[in-house]
């Protein structure tokens, strides 16, 4: 084993842990992982809890009550969800309390299928953040073109924002736009902006997947000195932009008024070739004020031989920049990339809930009690 993980967080990147259980909480595992490993937050997304509720530890006598209540399959599965988080919330409140609210944050995402509907996105925001009902919380709302205005809403209601599903740099900086507008709305309604948090989720390995696949299709030896690339570079490039927004007058009016700065993370980080090391996405996305949120195995093999050796984005943005041109100088086009994994990550998201409303709805019927 090495210190990698404790050297990760004193360059000042945040690890979170990107999945969530009943069973992860009541066996004491995620207070370990906070312990020993040095994990500050948790996200959690419609994937995780399909998986997590269909492997069914934990969950039975609360679906056995809801059966008998006989609730719709919708409120139970936000009855289920925000129980989890809540208690994950619980017990990541001393680090929440320890960082001033920086970390210690449980993400919870809105309905994926709502991510086309600006004010079905907001209402359901509104009521996540009143469900769960702790201050570290983070509602999660996808950087679609509907969700922008909604990010501007909810964080101008002061409630903190996970915004989830970023995968092109211009959309990076529209993401950014609506969070410094929903701060400027706070401000202008006498809220205490030191208390509004958000992260930015930028996507990195489905990137790589994307383009990679399409570079195996080209087979020229250009294309294969390309592979592996991109995504790095579309997150380091996604940094700068971070710097710039973060250092501008606009930020500068806020900052005065003791607002946060909306740390990127990177979302998306377990490695998917086997060709690849499998702490790519962490070892070279070292950077001050960011957070990397991994699935467990990206964790322990970040613990046992992650290789950190400080800030690995600094002076990387004209390399960055030379190996995205390259891939469009290519044929492929980076637009065309990021916006069908931004319509992937809707829809994958969107069928993890499916599936979800299903498996649910099949365990509330077999726990009805009998009429009579």
């Amino acid at each position: 084993m090495t210190d990698a993980l404790k050297r990760l967080s004193e360059e000042g990147v945040a690890i979170w842990l990107d999945d969530l259980s009943r069973k992860r909480i009541t066996s004491g595992n995620l207070a370990e992982l906070i312990d020993q490993q040095h994990v500050v937050g948790v996200t959690t997304n419609p994937s995780i809890f399909q998986k997590a509720i269909s492997s069914g530890d934990g969950y039975e006598q609360q679906l056995a009550d809801l059966a008998a209540r006989k609730v719709t399959v919708d409120e139970a599965i936000r009855m289920i969800t925000t129980a989890d988080v809540r208690d994950a919330a619980d017990i990541l409140r001393p680090v929440f309390d320890a960082t001033q609210g920086q970390d210690g944050r449980v993400s919870i995402e809105v309905d994926p299928r709502l991510a086309h509907n600006t004010a079905a996105t907001i209402a359901e925001a509104k009521q996540l953040a009143w469900l769960v009902d702790r201050p570290n919380t983070l509602i999660k709302i996808p950087a679609t073109k509907a969700g922008l205005p909604a990010i501007t809403e909810v964080i101008g209601r002061g409630i903190s924002v996970n915004v989830t599903l970023i995968f092109s740099l211009e959309r990076y900086r529209e993401v950014m736009d609506a969070y410094l507008a929903g701060l400027e709305k706070a401000k202008a309604a006498g809220l205490d902006l030191s208390k509004i948090h958000s992260v930015a989720s930028f996507f990195v390995s489905r990137v790589d997947t994307e383009i990679d696949k399409r570079l195996d299709a080209l087979g020229t030896p250009d294309a294969k000195t390309a592979r592996g690339k991109a995504a790095l570079a579309n997150a380091r490039l996604a940094y700068q932009a971070y710097e710039e927004v973060f250092s501008s007058d606009r930020w500068a009016a806020l900052d005065k008024a003791q607002a946060n700065k909306q740390r990127p993370l990177w979302a998306s980080t377990g490695v998917k070739d086997p060709a690849y090391k499998d702490t790519l996405y962490v070892d070279d996305l070292v950077a001050p004020n960011t957070v990397n949120t991994m699935p467990e195995a990206t964790l322990q093999a970040t613990e046992d031989h992650g290789d950190i050796t400080g800030n690995t984005i600094a002076g990387t943005y004209e390399q960055s920049r030379a190996e995205l041109d390259a891939v469009e100088k290519l044929g492929i086009s980076y637009d065309d990339v990021v916006q069908l994994l931004e319509d992937e990550g809707v829809e994958k998201f969107a069928a993890s809930w499916n599936d979800l409303l299903k498996s649910t709805e099949a365990e509330l019927k077999r726990l009805a009690p009998s009429e009579g």
